[in-house]
C-alpha cells in the first residue's frame, strides 16, 4: 500500500542525518547472540522515580546510549550541560509520558520473541552478506518520535514507536496507514531495514533523487522479506527487486544493494 509505504520512506529519511559509525566487530562476534539490552527499564526507573543513582548508571554503563537519546533523539541538549538531567526528567512529568512509560514497561516485560527473530535474521544477514558487522541492540523509550537509531555499534528500537495500531495515543496523532507499522511485528523488520539502509545508503549525488530513493527502499524492504522469509513489504518497488533476482539469478544480494541505477524499473 502506497500510503505504508510512504511512511516507511518518511521515518527512514528522519535518520538519514544521523552519523552511522558502526563500529568493527571482532571475530568473536561472529558466533554471538543479540538481545535486547533492557536500556529502557533503567531509564523508566529515573524518569517515573526521579531517582538520581538511576541515571549515574545510564551515565557510567551507558554512556553512548545516554547521550544519543538526550542529544539525538530527544534533542535535550548537550548530555554534559549542567541541567540536562533536571531537564531530562521534567521533559517526561507530561501525564501523557508518564503513562506511556507504564504501558511500555507492561507490554515489553519479556522480549525473548524479538530475540529470538532478531538471532535469526541477524545470522541470516551474516550468511547473505559474509564479515557484516553486528551491532548491540538496545531498547529506549523516546517521545513518539524516531522508531530506530544507528549510530557508534549501536542500534536502538524506541519502544514508544510500537505500542500497537490501537494505541490511543496514536488513533490521536497518525494515519491507519501509519498506525499499522507502529506494532510488535514490525520491530525487527524495522530494525533490519534501517541497519541495511545506515550500510547501504544512496551516494550522496543521488539522496535527493526521488526516483533512486524508493528503488532503492524497494531492494532493502525485498531483502528484509528475504531475510525474514515472511512478506513483511508488498508493494511494486519490492516487486520489482523481485523480478530483477529472479531474472539476475547469479547477482547477489551485496550487488543488488550497492547498485545504485535508477534505470532500474519492474519490467527491466
Amino acid at each position: 500500500m502506497r500510503s505504508v509505504y510512504g511512511f516507511l520512506m518518511f521515518i527512514m529519511l528522519l535518520c538519514i542525518g544521523c552519523q552511522w559509525q558502526l563500529k568493527p566487530s571482532s571475530d568473536s562476534d561472529t558466533a554471538s547472540t543479540v538481545s535486547v539490552v533492557r536500556y529502557d527499564r533503567i531509564e523508566s526507573l529515573f524518569l517515573t522515580t526521579g531517582d538520581y543513582s538511576a541515571m549515574q548508571q545510564m551515565n557510567t554503563y551507558y554512556p553512548t546510549h545516554t547521550r544519543m537519546l538526550i542529544e539525538n533523539v530527544l534533542q535535550l541538549g548537550k548530555v554534559n550541560d549542567r541541567d540536562i538531567n533536571t531537564k531530562f526528567l521534567y521533559f517526561f512529568q507530561d501525564s501523557t509520558l508518564q503513562h506511556m512509560l507504564s504501558d511500555v514497561q507492561r507490554q515489553y516485560a519479556d522480549m525473548d520473541d524479538i530475540n529470538q527473530e532478531l538471532n535469526q535474521a541477524f545470522t541470516s544477514l551474516r550468511e547473505h552478506l559474509p564479515g557484516i558487522d553486528i551491532p548491540e541492540v538496545y531498547a529506549q523509550i523516546g517521545s513518539f518520535d524516531q522508531s530506530i537509531i544507528v549510530g557508534d555499534g549501536t542500534l536502538g528500537i524506541s519502544l514508544d514507536k510500537y505500542l500497537g495500531a490501537d494505541y490511543p495515543f496514536y488513533v490521536d496523532h497518525y494515519s491507519e496507514g501509519q498506525r499499522r507499522l507502529m506494532t510488535r511485528q514490525m520491530i525487527v523488520p524495522d530494525c533490519l531495514s534501517f541497519y541495511i539502509l545506515s550500510i547501504f545508503h544512496l551516494p550522496h549525488e543521488l539522496s535527493h533523487n526521488a526516483q533512486a530513493r524508493d528503488i532503492h527502499m524497494g531492494r532493502i524492504q525485498w531483502t528484509v522479506n528475504l531475510l525474514l522469509n515472511r512478506s513483511v513489504f508488498s508493494n511494486s518497488l519490492v516487486d520489482a527487486a523481485a523480478s530483477y533476482m529472479s531474472e539476475h539469478s547469479g547477482t547477489t544480494l551485496k550487488q543488488l544493494l550497492q547498485d545504485y541505477d535508477v534505470t532500474f524499473q519492474k519490467n527491466d
